[in-house]
């Protein structure tokens, strides 16, 4: 069995792993370094792990806070609450208990839809966000193929996590064949990636409330949907990541969704930017955020 704490004082930079009550659940997170806060919020099917090659960068210079979404690791499982907004406030509650009024922002995948979330409801409790690979839930979703045209990636995963109660069934004690699907079929290159990292991400989601909570994202999707349709550009700066493959629609997207927004392409790189490139993805978000 992995052990979090253990994982934390590995890395360089005195990160340790703590927890939190707040918005009526619990949040496992993990920070280190000193400066100003800086927040990490990762995707599926990873945790705070999926950053651990970019904090040690980034604590030289900042206070680095990964935080283990609400239903993720070892942050609790409620029954509900996997909206993105409510999500979003589970983070500001955490930064508020931990002192910070404002603070620099970065996420990835369903990470991302937070953060973005973040900033488009608490613009004034963010002073620069990042988003890396994934947007905010939009009604295009509704015009994915469930069988995918040529070589349009297979986003099966979006429909059966959509599913109530069969994944559970299905897919405990087997999580580490969607892990290593994910990342085989997701990274440049494989070896960015060890057996104890694969391990680490595939006990994570291996439960029965795991599997439930992390669909929860998924089927949350429709209120996500909703709640942007209400935003406007957001005011605070963006900074977009993205792999060769999504740079281009994430050049002609993501300018629209605020009124700052620079886009930089990661090249050699799957869509694990953390893991497959974490200097120069450190090295962008230090930029960004001076």
């Amino acid at each position: 069995m992995v052990d979090d704490a253990v994982l934390a004082a590995e890395l360089p930079g005195n990160f340790t792993s703590a927890f939190a009550e707040v918005n009526g659940t619990t949040l496992h997170y993990v920070a280190g370094g000193q400066g100003e806060p800086l927040v990490l919020l990762p995707g599926w099917p990873v945790t705070w792990w999926e950053f651990r090659k970019v904090m040690p960068l980034l604590a030289q210079r900042y206070r680095v806070i990964a935080v283990d979404l609400r239903g993720m690791n070892l942050s609790a499982k409620p029954p509900s609450g996997y909206d993105k907004k409510t999500m979003a406030r589970d983070v500001l509650e955490l930064t508020r208990q931990l002192g910070y009024s404002t603070i620099n922002l970065a996420g990835h995948d369903i990470g991302a839809m937070v953060a973005f979330s973040y900033a488009a409801n608490f613009p004034d409790a963010v002073s620069k966000l990042a988003i890396m690979e994934v947007g905010h839930p939009d009604s295009s979703l509704y015009d994915l193929r469930l069988l995918p045209q040529g070589d349009a990636p297979n986003l099966w995963w979006f429909a059966l996590n959509q599913v109530h109660g069969l994944p559970e069934q299905v897919l405990t004690g087997r999580m580490r064949c969607v892990v290593d699907y994910i990342f085989d079929s997701h990274l440049a290159d494989l070896s960015s990636l060890d057996e104890r990292d694969r391990q680490v991400f595939a006990e994570a989601y291996d439960r029965i409330d795991a599997i439930r909570a992390g669909n929860g994202w998924f089927q949350a999707f429709d209120q996500d949907v909703s709640d942007f349709s209400k935003y406007g550009k957001l005011t605070v700066p963006m900074l977009g990541l993205a792999s060769a493959a999504n740079y281009p629609a994430v050049r002609n997207e993501w300018p629209l969704l605020a009124k700052e927004v620079a886009i930089t392409k990661i090249d050699d790189t799957g869509h694990f930017l953390p893991i497959e490139q974490p200097e120069e993805v450190a090295g962008t978000l230090a930029a960004f955020y001076g």
